[in-house]
């Protein structure tokens, strides 16, 4: 950047599809540096921006526009600024959408106000009663109190605190706004850990005491303490006055480890997800840039958090499929958060039970140091694993549960215990029709058919969120009483356990259930301290929560995720099942798990009930390095979508035209998406397919730079390593 003057002139990204800085004037006075969070006008508006690295274009700076002013804010770091500018790179985004990322809080770009308090002066008061006496002396222990607090704290009312004030035994000072969570004391209650935990955590330690950067996968059984281990981690950061980010895939996940860490640094860690109100998402914002808050749990976005002093990230559940975004800039957490630990020279941590191919690969080449638990807490058994082949025990006519099934659940209730029900599949039914004419309720803006929610009384769109009321007659042909629920869903499956179970406690858990979240949470607590006997969930219940009672895990549709095109369809129907039979027998009672399956020797199932991971990942790593696919190969998906299937289509073969000639990289498409229409646009898909070491970014710039811009209701994005292939 130029030495400072009179005129200067500094780039500036701003959170928008911009895909370069732009060039602003430095007013006389105004002192900014690469990182300082800015405002600029921007047309007729007023943005945030960040100023950047580089060299201006060179213009006269008089024909430019100034800087408004500077946030009394601390500017991003060169460590996050090379960061966002890899991210962009990588998923061939524009920077100005990544850098809006780290730009979430706008309210927080200014200091928190001051707060008023109160000090312990030299002078006491003429008459000293038992109550002055008691807030004198629990004054004495701290230098500064907040009125309230120091009330609280001494058992007296405000108005003696008031009293002492006018006396002037307490001057009034300004303080600094309250931390968002109090700091956690890495002595506060260090787990018991068994010889094989210990060992594990001293690995993971050792790495945060090495330094620099290093991956290390915390592979262990379900129910081994994995969280435990990586704590002491944790802990070892924190006492290098480091500051750590531990991502979790679910909000629901959220409030059962808050409670574990809780336990074990007698504070909970700052909270970064969408249910997080905004205001306290402010205050988080602006304290992880002082450095005030020291570590945070929070969803994908939190890596986008301006840490000060960041010194190690944590993945917890890392395979989990919700750590791809794909909305906008498309990336994957898990992927991204090795970056940001490379870029910045710390430790990351990936910890599961049922880890990711790519992580199992890298763990095997010796890029990711391999940490394993391969036995329970407590030497608590793994549940006994069996197939129930619904050739030979189907349900009865209209029913899904098997009568093999129905017996363990009516055993289990019996004995005090808890049965949880599987199914990944929301709502009633996935399908409605008309008995008579054979009409199928269809979303008007997708070509998918609306779910059927009884609980709510509505047909509901999962891809556009459209919905409606659920009708009583056919609006096709008008016949009443003749729409029939086609397949099961949790709702359906809670029903058939109410009938069939009537004296028992049954409890529904999914995501869309009315009273949002927090609801949840008290069901999830209810079954965790025995309030139910029978458990219908779904995948929000396959990880990371402990259900003493829970002896009997029976799988309905097992065969769900394997039905499609998607390359990583086994792996995860095989973690998947994997982590939802892990519910069972944590706290050491006999446990069961049962997988209702039409197809009981496919490799998955048979690798789930011989319970053998080991054969699978072989299988699976065998299956992919023969296809070329990742991690033996590169994907990237081309995804257009228009207003009309013409648009769409031509602009995809246009694309498809424009592909340079790379005898490594191999182009399919333009073909219709599985889901050919979402929200009302038609979507046609290319994927490109090369090597590992196939320069793929640098071919979809060529590409897309040589075919035509998109027109009209075009629009092209770019999806580098997809997940999702509908």
């Amino acid at each position: 950047m130029p030495a400072s003057g009179a005129e200067r002139v500094v780039p500036v990204l701003v959170p928008l599809p911009s895909e370069r800085a732009y060039s602003y004037r430095v007013p006389e006075g105004m002192s900014v540096e690469p990182g300082s969070i800015v405002q600029v006008p921007l047309g007729p508006r007023q943005v945030a921006g960040v100023v950047w690295d580089g060299e201006s274009d060179r213009v006269d700076p008089a024909k430019l526009r100034a800087i408004t002013r500077v946030f009394d804010c601390p500017p991003l770091g060169a460590a996050m600024r090379r960061f966002i500018d890899w991210v962009a790179d990588y998923t061939l985004s524009p920077p100005g959408l990544v850098v809006r990322m780290a730009l979430r809080a706008p309210a927080a770009f200014d200091p928190e106000p001051m707060i008023d308090g109160l000090r312990l002066a030299a002078a006491r008061p003429d008459r000293l009663t038992p109550a002055r006496l008691r807030a004198i002396e629990t004054a004495a222990a701290l230098p500064d109190w907040t009125r309230s607090g120091l009330a609280h704290a001494a058992g007296v009312t405000a108005s003696v605190i008031d009293g002492l004030v006018k006396a002037g035994t307490f001057e009034t000072v300004r303080l600094p706004p309250h931390p968002v969570v109090a700091a956690p004391d890495t002595a506060h209650a260090r787990a018991a850990l068994n010889s094989q935990q210990d060992e594990a955590a001293a690995a993971l330690a050792a790495k945060v005491d090495e330094g620099g950067f290093s991956v290390s996968l915390l592979e262990g059984v379900t129910g081994s303490g994995k969280t435990e281990v990586y704590f002491e981690a944790v802990a070892r950061a924190l006492d290098a006055g480091r500051q750590v980010l531990i991502l979790l895939p679910e909000i629901a996940l959220t409030q059962s480890f808050i409670d574990r860490f809780e336990a074990r640094f007698g504070a909970p860690p700052a909270q970064w997800h969408s249910d997080v109100a905004p205001r306290n998402r402010e205050r988080v914002w602006r304290q992880v840039a002082e450095g005030r808050v020291r570590v945070v749990a929070g969803a994908r976005s939190a890596l986008f958090l301006p840490f000060r002093e960041l010194g190690l990230v944590v993945v917890d559940e890392e395979h989990d499929p919700a750590y791809k975004q794909e909305d906008r800039t498309f990336y994957h957490a898990r992927d991204m958060a090795v970056v940001r630990a490379r870029g910045a020279g710390f430790p990351a941590i990936l910890a599961s039970a049922t880890p990711s191919l790519e992580s199992r690969v890298n763990a095997r080449s010796g890029r990711y140091a391999h940490v394993t638990l391969d036995s329970r807490f407590a030497e608590a058994a793994l549940p006994r694993l069996s197939l129930v082949d619904l050739r030979r025990h189907p349900p009865t006519r209209g029913r899904f549960v098997s009568p093999v099934l129905l017996t363990a659940i009516e055993e289990t209730v019996k004995r005090g215990e808890q049965a949880l029900l599987f199914l990944n599949r929301r709502g009633y039914a996935p399908l409605t029709l008309c008995r008579v004419c054979g009409h199928r309720f269809q979303c008007p803006q997708c070509s998918t058919w609306l779910v059927d929610h009884r609980l709510r009384g509505t047909l509901q769109c999962h891809h556009c969120g459209h919905a409606e009321r659920r009708p009583e007659a056919c609006p096709a042909c008008g016949t009443l009483d003749h729409l029939a629920a086609c397949g099961p869903g949790v709702e359906r499956i809670a029903e058939e356990m109410l009938e069939t179970f009537p004296d028992a406690r049954t409890i529904l858990l999914s995501s869309d259930l009315p009273g949002g979240a927090r609801r949840l949470r008290r069901e999830l607590d209810a079954v965790a301290e025995g309030e139910a006997d029978i458990v219908i969930g779904t995948q929000l219940v396959a990880k990371g929560h402990h259900f003493p009672l829970m002896t009997l895990v029976g799988a309905i549709d097992a065969d769900l995720g394997l039905a499609n095109g998607d390359p990583r369809a086994a792996e995860r129907t095989f973690q998947l099942l994997h982590q939802v039979t892990g519910r069972a027998g944590r706290t050491g009672l006999a446990s069961r798990g049962m997988i209702q399956t039409y197809c009981p020797e496919h490799p998955v199932m048979q690798a789930i009930v011989a319970g053998d991971p080991e054969r699978f990942y072989e299988r699976e790593t065998n299956e992919r390095e023969r296809a070329g696919l990742p991690p033996f190969g590169r994907l990237a998906a081309i995804i257009v979508s228009a207003d009309t299937r013409r648009e769409a289509e031509e602009h995809g073969r246009q694309l498809r035209l424009a592909a340079p000639e790379d005898p490594a990289i191999e182009v399919l498409g333009p073909a219709e998406a599985p889901l050919g229409v979402i929200r009302g646009r038609h979507r046609f898909r290319l994927l490109c397919q090369g090597p590992r070491n196939a320069p793929l970014q640098a071919y979809l710039r060529e590409m897309t730079a040589r075919a035509p811009r998109p027109r009209g209701t075009v629009h092209v994005q770019i999806d580098i390593d997809p997940q999702s292939f509908l």
